[in-house]
C-alpha cells in the first residue's frame, strides 16, 4: 500500500531494536508501505548517526542492552535532536514510558502491537515533524530578512509595528514623511509582505519580537 501523503516521500523512520527479528519485521512493515526504514541494532549506533537529516521519526525499543531506550532518548535530547520518538514497550515498562512522555516523547505502543496502529502513529509523528521543520524554515527566512534591514529601517519597522502612522513615525524620528514612505516601501519589499498588516501577522505567527 502506497501512502498518498507527499511529505512521506523524503521522510525516514529510524528503527532501533537489538532483536534482529523485530528489526527485520519492522523494516519490512514500513518498506511494504513505501516508506524509508533505517534500522539500528543499538541506541549507540543511532547516536553515532546524528544529526538526522530531514523529516524523521524514531521507533525506539525501551529495553535494550548497554544503552536502554530511555537513556538513548535522553541523549537524543541532549544532542538537540527534535525528531519525534515512539517507544515500543512491554507491559512492565508502561510506567517508564509514561515518564518518557512527560519528558517529551511522542508516544508509546505496547507489544505485541497492531501493525496499522504503529504505522498510523508514525505517519502522524512524521506529519507533525514536517510541520515543525516548515515552521522553522519560515522563521529562519524571516529572521534572515530582518538582518537585511538597515538600522533606520529597523527603527521605522518598530514604530510601524507599534501602530504608528507615517506622520507619527516621521515626527518621532525627526525625518520627512517622504523618507518614511521610502523606508516603509523598502521594508515591505525586503520582508516580502504586501502591507504592514501582513508583515505584523508574519512576525506574530512565528513568535518574532523586535528588540
Amino acid at each position: 500500500m502506497t501512502s498518498t501523503k507527499p511529505f512521506l516521500k523524503d521522510a525516514a523512520v529510524y528503527l532501533v531494536d537489538d532483536d534482529p527479528a523485530i528489526r527485520d519485521s519492522l523494516s519490512f512493515l514500513f518498506m511494504s508501505r513505501q516508506m524509508t526504514a533505517v534500522p539500528f541494532d543499538s541506541g549507540e549506533a543511532l547516536l553515532e548517526a546524528l544529526p538526522l537529516k530531514g523529516c524523521a521519526c524514531i521507533v525506539l525499543d525501551m529495553r535494550m542492552g548497554a544503552l536502554s531506550g530511555l537513556e538513548t532518548f535522553n541523549r537524543l535530547k541532549e544532542a538537540g535532536c527534535n525528531a519525534p520518538v515512539i517507544f515500543l514497550t512491554g507491559h512492565g515498562d508502561v510506567p517508564v514510558a509514561v515518564e518518557a512522555l512527560k519528558s517529551g516523547a511522542a508516544d508509546f505502543i505496547e507489544k505485541p502491537f497492531n501493525d496499522n496502529q504503529l504505522v498510523n502513529t508514525v505517519i502522524a509523528c512524521l506529519e507533525n515533524h514536517f510541520g515543525l521543520m516548515s515552521e522553522n524554515r519560515e522563521r529562519a527566512m524571516i529572521e534572515s530578512q530582518l538582518q537585511q534591514l538597515s538600522a533606520r529601517e529597523l527603527d521605522v519597522l518598530r514604530l510601524l509595528m507599534a501602530g504608528m502612522l507615517n506622520k507619527q513615525i516621521a515626527d518621532a524620528l525627526s525625518i520627512s514623511m517622504r523618507t518614511v514612505e521610502v523606508h516603509r516601501a523598502r521594508i515591505l519589499s525586503k520582508m516580502r509582505a504586501r502591507n504592514a498588516v501582513e508583515l505584523a501577522a508574519n512576525l506574530a505567527s512565528h513568535g518574532i519580537e523586535l528588540a
